[in-house]
């Protein structure tokens, strides 16, 4: 028996923690240990049932997981190695990480990096990884630091901070977007140059828009996306990788024909596997764990139900670590 967020749906909906039979996971040919697991916006959703998150039930929670092998009949994985879970439909249509076990397929599965361990890989999460791919995707089109500002939307949330962080320390000039001036100074802490109120960008706007940013990291969509399009400045990029505020986007084709903006659009679920460790090889090489270590609120599973709802209500900043043992 094992320890699992537990999502149920019939005539009402639930979200429990229960003792689960190991017989009961799905088939997968790796057998893992969860030592350390994670809150990402995706499973607020779907703990909360606030989103169409999960396609199959019941469900495990969890899209990301950390910890040890224990049994594998796939050839890159034995028994007592160490791995990352990110994505892929797990927590969706495959039983997911807030557990104690979990069946995983290994091909799924990326190597721990050597200077992390499990619970700052669960630190850094789904949130993280997709902000290092948008920083990649910023690199990949020529962003370099010291073109202009960069500005990070949702910057107090999983993917912004770790956009904050990253870009501060790769010496990119940054401009943080948040409803909470209160956490001004732990942005600048993390690595913002300045802060802007979300409300300038949150709002219905014009198409085509004084320049201002070289590159944009947004995970909030919907009008916040359309107006950082509109003020981008001739040949920036911007990275969408989220849709906090909304999945509309109400724009036009000006900047990209005018000033040749262009908009990347970054998918951390179901990147392929190359794509992956190349982003956790720079994030072991690039974000400072001193600065990791601000950004992360750590929970035991039992408390992983309230924690969601707190997140889907604005109340979270920075990462939500969830230690699933002890």
């Amino acid at each position: 028996m094992f320890k699992a967020l537990l999502l149920e749906k019939g005539d009402t909906f639930s979200a429990s923690i229960q003792s689960l039979d190991e017989a009961a996971l799905p088939p997968a040919d790796v057998l893992v240990r969860v030592d350390w697991s994670t809150l990402n916006y995706k499973d607020g959703l779907a703990i909360t049932n606030k989103g169409p998150v999960v396609r199959q039930w019941p469900m495990v929670a969890g899209i990301d997981g950390a910890g040890e092998v224990l049994e594998s009949t796939h050839p890159a994985w034995k028994p007592g190695d160490a791995f990352i879970h990110n994505g892929w439909g797990v927590g969706e249509t495959h039983w997911g990480c807030l557990a104690e076990k979990a069946r995983l397929k290994g091909d799924w599965l990326v190597k721990l990096p050597a200077a992390f361990t499990a619970r700052q890989a669960m630190s850094i999460g789904t949130a993280g990884y997709t902000a290092m791919l948008c920083v990649l995707a910023l690199e990949d089109h020529g962003v370099k630091a010291g073109a202009g500002e960069i500005l990070v939307t949702g910057a107090t949330g999983g993917v912004g901070s770790v956009a904050v962080a990253l870009l501060g320390r790769l010496g990119y000039t940054v401009v943080a977007a948040t409803g909470k001036t209160a956490e001004a100074d732990w942005l600048k802490a993390l690595g913002a140059s300045s802060i802007i109120d979300r409300a300038e960008l949150a709002a219905p706007g014009k198409p085509f828009q004084k320049e201002r940013w070289a590159g944009v990291v947004d995970a909030v969509g919907s009008h916040t996306l359309a107006n950082a399009l509109a003020q981008t400045r001739y040949g920036g990029v911007v990275a969408a990788c989220g849709l906090a505020q909304g999945a509309d986007l109400a724009t036009t084709v000006m900047p990209f024909i005018l000033r040749g903006v262009t908009l990347a659009g970054v998918d951390s679920v179901m990147a392929p596997l190359a794509r992956r460790q190349r982003a956790w090889d720079r994030l072991a090489r690039d974000l400072d764990p001193a600065k990791l270590e601000t950004l992360i609120e750590e929970i035991p599973l039992s408390g992983a139900i309230d924690k969601a709802h707190a997140l889907m209500g604005g109340q979270v900043r920075g990462r939500v670590v969830v230690r699933i043992g002890g």
